[in-house]
């Protein structure tokens, strides 16, 4: 059974290929890491299952979805979406652009595995509803409550609207680890697109979250998280900064678990 992997998380890529190259009746064909490379590999391949990204660079996983009944293929291959946000309406688009299923990130290998196997296996009809999971992984929903709890810790009001695009912006950055290469390119749209409004007021929002933390947030907890990391001149992290060492704490909290 053939399957591509479509996303641009290179660390996630190589982790999927080892974890399904262990089954044996799996092989993983082709890796592609942005859109364009997707739909290349698809067409020189045509793999049974392919996994693909919501979120790529050049072209996103809807994109894919749109063209991919386009391509020459001797059949249609089964698609998994791959996301970290599990928004009704981007749902709703790519199932009615065909996608077989959806699953959340972080996700169990165990169940993509099995996903995989019984759509590759179906043979012209679906073994899967075509729906996503009713609800998060209990993985996803643990890390979204130990990432409100460091905020409100940093004394960061709920009430003010950086605080909801700071939360959904270091999940991301913990879900999607190379996001942080470019939080401009990578993390403001996502998060933006989410909530109806623009990658600018998405950084704006979080800058002021973070003013004030700094101003009026619990000095002790900041300290105990950024310490001397921070250049003393600036006093303060910028956006980035301030995402990164938020989500590396979070992921280290989950490892330690």
């Amino acid at each position: 059974m053939k399957v591509l992997i479509a996303d641009d998380n290179r660390e996630l890529c190589a982790l999927l290929r080892d974890h399904l190259m262990q089954e044996p009746e799996l092989e993983v064909v082709a890796i592609a890491y942005n859109g364009n490379e997707a739909l290349e590999a698809i067409s020189r391949t045509n793999p049974d299952v392919v996994l693909l990204d919501i979120i790529m660079p050049h072209l996103d996983g809807v994109g894919v979805l749109e063209r991919l009944g386009h391509l020459n293929l001797s059949k249609k291959p089964a698609v998994i979406m791959l996301t970290a946000f599990g928004q009704e309406s981007i749902t709703k688009r790519v199932l009615d652009l065909g996608a077989d299923y959806y699953i959340l990130k972080p996700f169990d290998l165990q169940v993509l595995t099995q996903r995989v196997k019984q759509l590759g296996e179906r043979d012209g009809q679906n073994l899967l509803p075509p729906v996503p999971p009713p609800a998060p992984a209990k993985t996803q929903a643990n890390l979204e409550l130990d990432v409100t709890r460091l905020i409100h810790e940093l004394g960061i009001p709920a009430h003010i609207r950086g605080y909801k695009f700071l939360r959904d912006a270091i999940i991301l950055a913990i879900n999607r680890t190379g996001s942080l290469n470019s939080v401009t390119k990578n993390i403001y749209p996502v998060v933006a697109a989410k909530y109806d409004t623009t990658p600018s007021r998405v950084e704006r929002a979080i800058r002021h979250s973070i003013d004030i933390a700094w101003e009026r947030g619990n000095y002790e907890s900041i300290y105990k998280i950024f310490g001397h990391t921070i250049d003393q001149e600036r006093g303060r992290p910028t956006n980035s900064e301030f995402i990164a060492m938020l989500a590396d704490r979070i992921r280290m909290m989950h490892l330690a678990n």
